[in-house]
């Protein structure tokens, strides 16, 4: 068994007996860690420039503080390299550490909801939820044939025959005009012939033109002058 794997068994049961960090625990050290590491990686950069001005300047004049100088920045870049993989290699971890908690806290509202919906529901029938709904689509139905009822044209009295109506305005027209001629009264012929004078229109006649229908308010003697009257202009 690897050091690695002894230390992980080790650690494990210690966190067992623990009860184990919190993921709010366990994120903050990774954070830490990569906080460290971004350190140490600012670090062994600065460290390789300057080993790298180093070569530079001694160069062919000092070619072996010069090569000790490559060695030193050659070292440095390794380490820089390790701390790359470390660092990507804590990023995933902390990655999939933060999912996990969140998916924990998502399963457990999600267990929460479920009891609640079981105990919303222990007390509902379900005969008696499509009993209701029967219901309240019959009565939806109800509704809508009493709208559609009130919102057609009132056929009130379209049952009667129109000719038959017609027909009968027509006699109650024709009985107003016999009622009308009847109290028409005219006046009483003469009983002697009035002369005629040549070239016009007999006086008779042209007293029959020049008459007005009389009222049946009219009185009689009223009548009787205008015809007086009218005989004296003929004549």
């Amino acid at each position: 068994m690897s050091k690695i794997s002894k230390f992980f068994k080790g650690g494990g049961s210690a966190s067992k007996s623990r009860g184990g960090p919190s993921p709010q625990e366990a994120l903050a050290r990774l954070r830490e860690t990569e906080e460290m590491l971004s350190k140490k990686q600012e670090y062994l950069e600065t460290r390789i420039e300057r080993e790298l001005a180093v070569a530079r300047q001694h160069g062919t004049k000092n070619k072996r503080a010069a090569l000790q100088a490559l060695k030193r920045k050659k070292r440095y870049e390794k380490q820089l390299n390790q701390i790359d993989g470390t660092l990507s290699t804590i990023e995933f971890q902390r990655e999939a550490l933060e999912n996990s908690h969140t998916n924990t806290e998502v399963l457990k509202n999600m267990g929460y909801a479920a009891q609640a919906m079981k105990k919303v529901h222990e007390n509902m029938d379900l005969n008696k939820i499509d009993d209701l709904m029967q219901d309240i689509t019959e009565q939806q139905d109800v509704a809508q044939e009493i709208s559609d009822a009130i919102s057609n044209r009132a056929t009130f009295g379209d049952e009667f025959d129109e000719d038959e109506l017609l027909a009968e305005l027509e006699e109650l027209e024709q009985e107003e005009l016999s009622k009308g001629m009847r109290d028409v009264r005219l006046p009483s012929v003469p009983s002697t012939s009035l002369p005629s004078r040549p070239g016009k229109m007999p006086a008779f006649h042209f007293m029959l033109l020049m008459i007005k229908p009389c009222s049946s308010t009219r009185k009689r003697a009223e009548d009787e002058d205008e015809m007086k009257k009218l005989a004296a202009w003929a004549s």
